[in-house]
């Protein structure tokens, strides 16, 4: 049997500071997640997104640490119109955000921009380019 991308896990430093950026991507939160230690929604299509506080994996991997010298993972949220990518990275950077890479429109033919989440992590925002 061949594996199955089921879940995609972040470790996050604040969960209710992680959650608030999430939130602002509409994905469905629950205002009690904030004070949860290991946090999970179902994204369309079934992918699980999933948010685990240092504590709690530390609980099972005392010896975890942070990776250095810049992200390792990169989350892409797709948006319907190129647009929604530049709304949507103004509205993040306005919100106190680190904006990575303003939006550009990249050579194979979408629209695209970047902004860190409060842990670091990478974060693509993209739509199809208007053709």
């Amino acid at each position: 049997m061949r594996p199955r991308l089921d879940l995609i896990a972040l470790v996050v430093q604040d969960m209710a500071r992680s959650l608030a950026f999430y939130r602002h991507l509409d994905l469905e939160l629950p205002p009690d997640a904030d004070r949860q230690r290991h946090v999970e929604t179902t994204l369309e299509g079934g992918l699980r997104l999933a948010w685990d506080t240092v504590e709690a994996v530390r609980s099972y991997d005392p010896d975890w640490a942070p990776p250095s010298g810049g992200h390792r993972v990169s989350l892409a949220f797709r948006l319907v119109t190129p647009a929604d990518v530049d709304r949507t990275y103004d509205r993040l950077v306005s919100l106190g955000y680190e904006g990575h890479k303003q939006p550009w429109d990249a050579p194979w033919g979408e629209r695209s921009a970047f902004v860190h989440d409060p842990d670091g992590n990478a974060v693509e925002l993209f739509a199809p380019a208007a053709g």
